[in-house]
């Protein structure tokens, strides 16, 4: 028997991340590097630390976008991590409800929608094999009382990525997500705070309950996310398309 494993290795692919700046996309970036690709990076962020090619892009400006989506179809990515995102937290009875509903839709949905577009246009057209990473969230298979919306984007992310898996299946491009779970990055300070506000805890407590809860007994890292990525992104997950991978420690059954 004959046995070729494949590799992980990216020398000579071509990587686009957005949300780059943030735990998940920074470590990402640098794994993909780290693998030989050569990355373009996106944030909102005024520079990025790091060799990637970097541009301040702000997805919810429609000018910001076209440009994101321009940009793409000049790198010709084989790989793309759609990772931008925004979360919110509210109860469904407070009056600013659908202003953040406008808001989360914006970003996680619509130019998350753009971005997965341009690229899947972008790969299609070139006659790459790529690869499409959507980043979905645990958040995206049940729904939380204060966190509506933004279950309600990831939900989407995960129904998109289906839907796209089986229309490019043909040309030979998969798109997979990636659900994390509860990971320690920079943001889980602002969640932290907004738990605190909503469920009248003490800074920190949010974050030490959620660690402790998880059955592997405690946060994920952003580097967990970014091995997922990585597998997504090279030949060992040739055979895998319109899947979403937990990345949460066993917090969902799938």
């Amino acid at each position: 028997m004959t046995f070729n494993p494949a590799p992980t290795d990216l020398s000579g692919k071509i990587a686009f991340v957005t949300g780059a700046c943030g735990g998940i996309g920074a470590a990402t970036v640098a794994h993909f590097e780290a693998l030989g690709a050569t990355v373009f990076a996106t944030d909102m962020a005024a520079s990025f630390d790091g060799p990637a090619t970097y541009r301040r892009i702000d997805l919810l400006n429609p000018t910001d976008l076209d440009a994101c989506c321009a940009w793409i179809s000049e790198v010709k990515p084989d790989i793309l991590f759609n990772n931008a995102a925004i979360f919110g937290m509210g109860s469904v009875l407070e009056a600013g409800d659908l202003a953040q509903y406008d808001l989360l839709f914006a970003v996680n949905v619509r130019a998350f929608y753009a971005v997965m577009q341009a690229a899947a246009k972008s790969m299609v057209a070139n006659g790459q094999r790529g690869s499409i990473i959507n980043m979905a969230s645990q958040a995206g298979h049940r729904g939380e009382a204060l966190v509506a919306h933004y279950c309600a984007t990831k939900a989407a992310v995960i129904s998109y990525t289906q839907s796209a898996a089986l229309a490019l299946a043909q040309h030979k491009v998969r798109v997979n997500a990636i659900s994390p779970g509860v990971i320690d990055t920079p943001m889980w300070a602002s969640v932290d705070a907004l738990f605190a506000k909503f469920e009248g805890k003490a800074i920190g407590q949010k974050k030490r309950e959620v660690g402790l809860a998880v059955p592997l007994g405690h946060m994920g890292a952003p580097e967990d996310v970014a091995r997922a990525a990585v597998f997504l992104a090279c030949d060992q997950s040739a055979y895998m398309t319109a899947q979403t991978i937990g990345v949460d420690g066993g917090n969902v059954l799938r």
